[in-house]
């Protein structure tokens, strides 16, 4: 396995890579689940994408509105930075901020999952 283009990474790709799937699912409630926010994948691979954008981003409009402090504390927690979130905002100013978030959060996640699995196969390389 060859550690992807991180700085150029797509969902697309990993649409229907069950594994990686589940284990991007699975790091997404447990980092939630750190701050009370209980997200749920059914398992169903095929819709997995929406299902999980449309429960965080729920979460997230409702932190953004009533818990900025839980909100910025989850972002760091995941890795998501300002300057991240600033450089999307400017790039696409017209979408709703909480749904920015969450595809941040969401391609914040695969990337986490593609790096364990790239060391895993690949101890060498740490």
């Amino acid at each position: 396995m060859n550690l992807p283009d991180l700085k150029n990474l797509s969902i697309e790709p990993y649409r229907n890579r069950e594994e990686v799937i589940r284990q991007v699912a699975a790091q997404i409630e447990k980092d939630f689940d750190q701050f009370g926010l209980e997200v749920k994948f059914s398992g169903e691979i095929h819709n997995a994408y929406e299902e999980l954008f449309n429960q965080l981003n729920e979460h997230i409009a409702y932190l953004l509105d009533r818990d900025y402090h839980r909100l910025v504390l989850l972002l760091y927690q995941i890795d998501v930075n300002e300057k991240q979130i600033i450089r999307t905002e400017l790039d696409f100013p017209d979408v709703p901020k909480s749904e920015l978030l969450t595809e941040l959060i969401i391609l914040r996640e695969l990337k986490k999952v593609l790096i364990r699995n790239y060391f895993k196969e690949n101890p060498d390389k740490l």
